[in-house]
């Protein structure tokens, strides 16, 4: 990875996070009830950055873009999708960052450690 995408993954792993919490919580009270056309702009939007940064390398599923906004998804789909796309974020992580010398998880930039520290990985 280089540092911009790197900028970029955390920026989008943060919404991410977010809006899974947030659609978590509502398919916990409606699963089956549709999610509004309000949501679903900012879920396809978000889903389609992510998609640029993972490529077919690490997408979830190929042929997923977004959700069709006249077939309404349900909270619980949509919950569904984005915790594919959060492990499939994670898995991207874990392929980029390593411990240093100092025992400090780093991102690696162009195969070399780098000086920007994250958590460990989620899955040892």
């Amino acid at each position: 990875m280089k540092e911009k995408e790197i900028e970029i993954f955390r920026k989008l792993n943060g919404q991410l996070e977010g809006l899974y919490d947030e659609m978590s919580a509502l398919s916990k009270k409606t699963p089956t009830d549709a999610i509004n056309k309000f949501k679903l702009k900012f879920v396809n939007q978000l889903l389609l950055e992510i998609n640029a940064l993972l490529n077919d390398e690490y997408k979830p599923f190929t042929e997923f873009i977004k959700f069709e906004e006249d077939d309404l998804p349900t909270n619980s789909d949509v919950v569904l999708m984005l915790s594919q796309y959060l492990n499939c974020m994670e898995k991207l992580r874990d392929d980029n960052i390593a411990l240093d010398d100092e025992g400090d998880w780093c991102w690696v930039i162009n195969k070399k450690m780098s000086d920007i520290q994250t958590s460990p990985p989620k899955k040892i």
